[in-house]
């Protein structure tokens, strides 16, 4: 990997089923949501516990990421104003600050918290849902569209946590652009 550069992993998500199904009219579903301090990432599978782990249609996306800029972005657009909620509703694994997530589509990358490095692949984008709007407020799916993060598959194993840590990239990355609307919708090739 050529480029180092530091970041934030703010939030972890973990959840055994999905919470969005169904009308967003009947709302969510109760279901359990973890935010540990740590997850572990198994190569080929994703986040051991979470919903994707091991679903062979998601290995290559198993593991979806946000960049709270983005979010942040987003939400105020779409609010008028900040917005107060939790980001945990976007349902996004790995909620990164300093993180430009779009360079990383089609490229294998590293996050290293402390434990060594993690190796992903970033695939498409994790585009946002129809939920977004139920969950926040009217028009923060389409603020989100071009921002609702990156899936990636898992190249090899370890340990994520919450904190300060390190990206691994091939290419440059500017965290200046990472509250950045993309419009482009699959992912960049080799």
């Amino acid at each position: 990997m050529t480029f180092t550069y530091p970041l934030e992993i703010v939030q972890l998500l973990v959840a055994p089923s999905h919470a969005y199904f169904g009308r967003s009219a009947d709302g969510p579903a109760d279901v359990p949501t973890l935010h540990p301090e740590s997850v572990e990432v198994v190569e080929g599978k994703g986040i051991r516990g979470d919903r994707f782990f091991g679903v062979r249609a998601h290995t290559e996306a198993a593991v979806s990421f946000l960049a709270i800029e983005a979010w942040e972005a987003a939400t105020t657009a779409a609010n008028g104003g900040p917005w107060q909620g939790e980001v945990s509703v976007a349902r996004r694994n790995v909620v990164t600050r300093g993180l430009e997530l779009d360079p990383l589509r089609g490229e294998d990358f590293a996050i290293d918290t402390g434990d060594g490095p993690v190796l992903f692949r970033g695939g498409r984008p994790a585009h946002p849902c129809a939920w977004m709007d139920r969950m926040v407020v009217d028009g923060t799916r389409k603020a989100l569209i071009g921002r609702g993060g990156l899936r990636a598959g898992v190249l090899g194993s370890g340990v994520l946590r919450v904190g300060p840590g390190v990206v691994l990239s091939p290419v440059p990355l500017d965290a200046a652009r990472s509250a950045d609307s993309v419009r482009r919708a699959q992912p960049l090739g080799h």
